[in-house]
Formats: structure tokens, sequence, C-alpha cells
């Protein structure tokens, strides 16, 4: 058993830098920014690994006030990656010879636990957004992370969106960091820097459904059970979804996991009769007029001739139900609206009554559609 009051970490192997100091003319040096990636490490041998798949020649390297170390500059710009939980950490911070001053979260300053002095305006501060990644290099052995450490402006806007997208999920997720070359123009002048991004390998789509995580069972001998990575919340999930088609989804991700019960199942059909019927074809436009009908008249029985119209969240609950079982045997939406229009002659399932529902859906079950 783990020391409850600890935290466990894996080790960091070394770090992921976009830029590095050059001499300057009076036998100083400045800071310089680069167009690829630059790892640092004490190790040369993970260094080598490096060199081998990424390019560049690896060199001895002292940081300011720091052990001696290895570097190599790579000839890339994107490197495949698995992202651990959690991987990102961001506050303002006020660094020294020595050491750092000041960790502000924007309201409490953190060392000193006292309300953050860094000021708003980012002209006048003198703390920078420091935001920190840790990811494993999924092509370079080794056990351990590698940190990122940006103080730019748009790194410390965009990594932390991504990083609460990876939270969905409890295990490394599959992506890659890349750099991305960013201009503006200001003051007249047009300006040019690298921005450090991380493009998933999944779709949003399987990361919310804890599809795309890996290692999320930890072993350590026989007796020890694996750790169930966290079930998406399909209920916060679906009250930002877009369309029904987005939730109809949802419900067959549910499904297919083995997260389904009435609460959820009940909450996205309601979200999705909110959003509306499944997608058409074709908008058909009304008539620019339309004629009164008469009242409807009883016959000689006194019995009212009149047509029976399927509630919308009746088809939708039905057409639900379809979605699952046709993901359970592999169909993709594209093939089971196909199978519906096939079997109904031609009848989109978004003009489709509940009883086609039902019976397209028994036909789904016993596999007559492929």
């Amino acid at each position: 058993m783990p020391i409850l009051t600890l935290q466990q970490r894996l080790r960091e192997l070394g770090r992921i830098r976009i830029g590095q100091k050059v001499a300057t003319s009076n036998g100083r040096t400045r800071p310089a920014k680069l167009d690829r990636f630059r790892l640092t490490s004490p190790s040369k041998e993970l260094l080598d690994r490096v060199a081998a798949k990424y390019g560049g020649t690896v060199a001895p390297w002292t940081p300011d006030g720091g052990a001696a170390q290895y570097e190599v500059i790579t000839e890339t710009t994107r490197m495949p990656i698995h992202v651990p939980p959690q991987p990102v950490s961001q506050y303002f911070e006020l660094w020294s010879g020595g050491g750092c001053q000041r960790r502000c979260d924007g309201v409490t300053e953190l060392l000193k636990d006292r309300p953050c002095i860094c000021g708003p305006d980012p002209e006048d501060r003198d703390c920078k957004p420091t935001t920190r990644l840790n990811v494993v290099l999924s092509e370079i052995e080794g056990v351990g992370v590698w940190r990122l450490e940006s103080h730019g402006y748009y790194a410390a806007l965009e990594l932390p969106g991504v990083a609460e997208l990876l939270a969905q999920t409890g295990g490394y997720v599959e992506a890659f960091l890349g750099l991305e070359q960013r201009t503006a123009k200001r003051d007249g002048k047009t300006r040019h820097w690298m921005v450090p991004t991380i493009d998933l390998a999944v779709t949003p789509a399987a990361l919310m459904a804890g599809a795309a995580s890996v290692g999320t069972a930890v072993a350590a001998g026989p007796q020890r059970a694996a750790i169930e990575a966290p079930r998406p919340d399909y209920l916060k999930l679906a009250s930002v979804a877009e369309t029904a088609d987005a939730v109809r989804e949802l419900y067959g991700q549910a499904v297919t996991a083995g997260h389904m019960n009435k609460a959820i199942a009940d909450a996205l059909t309601a979200r999705a009769a909110e959003l509306g019927a499944p997608r058409k074809e074709k908008t058909e436009q009304p008539p620019a007029r339309q004629e009164q009908a008469p009242p409807p008249e009883p016959d000689a029985e006194g019995v009212y001739d009149v047509e029976v119209v399927d509630d919308p969240a009746d088809v939708q609950a039905v057409w639900f139900q379809v979605i699952a079982a046709a993901g359970v045997r592999g169909l993709n939406t594209e093939q089971v609206e196909a199978g519906f229009a096939r079997l109904n002659g031609g009848t989109h399932p978004s003009s489709g009554t509940v009883a086609q529902m039902n019976a397209y859906l028994a036909a789904v079950k016993a596999g007559e559609v492929r």
C-alpha cells in the first residue's frame, strides 16, 4: 500500500525546450527562440536515443547555477507522446537568483499565503505566466516524464484547455506534442513566434467515452486489483452537446461501455428531444400559404377519423436503442440510416414512425442489417 499522505509521481527524465541561450558581442548571453524542439537531460544515453530518432547531435550543457547535463537540438517539431492524468500546472511566478519569489494563482500568492500581488495588467506585471506540461515520449525508452515549461501567453491560454479535456479519462492518452508558428502585426511590425501544442491521436468523443486511455489498470502482483478509470459524466457532456446526433452518439457509447442505466437513458433522451429530431437529408420548405383544414366530423357511428401522430420523444427513444444495438455490431450511423431507408422504401429515420423504428430495431438485433 502507498503512503496516503504522499503524492506519488514518475521521475523527471529531462526537459523539452523551445529556446536556448546564445552568446552576444559583449561576451554575455541572451535568450533565443528555436523552430524545433531542444531536449536536455542528465542522461547522455537517453539523449542518444532521442538524437537517433529525431536527429541532432548530443553535446554537453550546463544550466545556470546547475550541474552538468547534456542537450540535443532535434530536427523535429512534432513528437508522439502519451499524456498522463492532470498533466498541466500553471501559475504566475517571479524568479530571481535566490529561487522562486512569488507563485500566484491569480487570487492568492501561495508561497506566503497572501493576496496575489502580481497585478492584473500584463504590461506592468513582474510575474510571468508559467505553464508546465509533463508528457511521456512514446518512442523513447525510459520510465518517466519529460517536462516542457513555457512562459508564453498563448501556451497559458491553450494548454490548460487540452488538459481539461484529457481529465475525462483516468489513463495515459495518445497524442502529439507539436510546435506551431504564430504571426501577428503589432506596432506596425510583423512578429513570429512558436507555440507548443497538443494534438490528440483520438477523437474527442472517444476520449470522453473513456476509450482513449491506456495504462489505466495498475498491477503490482497477482493479488492487486486493477484501478478502474472514472466513467465519463454523460449528463454533463449532453448538457453542452449542440445537436441531437451528438447526444445519440453519447447514448451509444454509454451502452457499449456498460455504463447505461435508466437515469442516464432518460436524461439523454430528454436532452436529444430538446435539441430536435435526427438530422434530415433534405430540408422541406413549408408552402407559402396553407389552407385551413375543416374540423373533423364523426361518421355514422360517432367515430372521428383522425390521423395518429407519433410523439417525437418516443421516436427518438427507439432510435437511441437502434444506435446502441448497431454500435455493438460495429455499424456506424451512416450504415444504420442507409439500412433504415432500404427497409422502409427510402424513408429517412428523421421521418420514421415508432412502428418503423421498433421493426428496424428488431432487424438490427437479429443481425439482418449490415
